[in-house]
């Protein structure tokens, strides 16, 4: 497999065995979705709203936590900037391997871009190396032209900050050698070991026993 998105590379490095399972196998495990049905709501709107389309309807389907949280990113700076893009899909060619994702949003302020991305609940650990940035970014990177600044920033609804990860020359490097290098990884992998320390937690854990 030559076609590697954010999440596929997180699950790898999270445990490969969980990687087989998923992405190899395409088995599917059954998990509650209410954790992420105020997700898939705030998400859907926001699309909605910066393509101008009539959310009044809605809007009334929200319970006052989701009214709670759509208000905030309503009245967040990023999201008030200039509309680009929203909900698209974006893939690069590195090296010999596809990469890409589906963005949440893409907003400018002159020629300065922004990749928003909408977090519920947290953001990730060390964001700034996190796959889901230096995918985005990389692919942005190629796909917008003649731009001053880039950066990504993930809009966290439940703390109510913004963290802001800036791309440049520096970065660009680290990002393709990681991806890179893991994506040769997956592909060269035969084994596919279990590696995971908390295997209990994970929804494979009775077909990996």
């Amino acid at each position: 497999m030559n076609n590697f998105s954010p999440n596929m590379l997180k699950t790898y490095k999270l445990c490969p065995k969980k990687y087989y399972f998923k992405y190899i196998e395409n088995l599917s495990m059954p998990q509650s979705n209410l954790p992420f049905e105020k997700g898939k709501k705030i998400h859907a709107l926001a699309h909605y709203k910066l393509q101008g389309i009539n959310i009044d309807r809605l809007e009334t389907s929200l319970n006052n936590k989701e009214k709670e949280t759509w208000n905030l990113l309503q009245s967040n700076e990023f999201y008030n900037k200039d509309f680009y893009k929203s909900e698209f899909q974006i893939n690069i060619k590195i090296d010999s391997y596809w990469i890409g994702g589906r963005i949440d949003a893409i907003v400018k302020e002159g020629d300065n871009y922004y990749i928003l991305d909408y977090k519920t609940g947290s953001i990730p650990n060390n964001a700034e190396f996190d796959f889901q940035t230096m995918v985005y970014l990389l692919c942005a990177n190629r796909y917008i032209k003649n731009y001053r600044t880039l950066s990504f920033v993930y809009i966290n609804l439940k703390d109510k900050n913004n963290y802001i990860i800036p791309f440049n020359q520096e970065v660009e490097g680290i990002y393709r050698q990681e991806i890179i290098s893991t994506c040769k990884t997956i592909s060269c992998d035969k084994t596919f070991l279990c590696n995971y320390e908390k295997c209990k937690n994970c929804e494979y854990y009775q077909l990996c026993k």
